[in-house]
């Protein structure tokens, strides 16, 4: 059974959640690996744009091999996650 935690909604910029339970990794969009890592998500479908014609400043990665691309940086993300992780309830 998954916990509460890994069910608390993250956004990810301009009202976009993701579920942070697959994320496998948060990387920086420049590098010419991550590059490559979106291109070959493009070709197989499993892309997702949350950056609504923005700059793309983080590319997300989740166990399902979608990659989904958010003109937040990964510290503002990551931010958001442990902001959201202090508002648990208290059991």
């Amino acid at each position: 059974m998954r916990e509460w935690l890994e069910l608390l909604p993250i956004n990810v910029g301009h009202g976009n959640h993701i579920i942070p339970y697959r994320v496998v990794a948060i990387l920086k969009a420049q590098s010419l690996p991550v590059r490559r890592l979106r291109d070959e998500a493009k070709n197989t479908g499993k892309l997702l744009d949350a950056t609504e014609g923005r700059k793309t400043r983080s590319v997300i990665v989740f166990s399902s091999g979608h990659v989904l691309l958010s003109s937040n940086s990964i510290d503002t993300i990551t931010e958001r996650w442990s902001e959201s992780l202090k508002q648990r309830p208290i059991l």
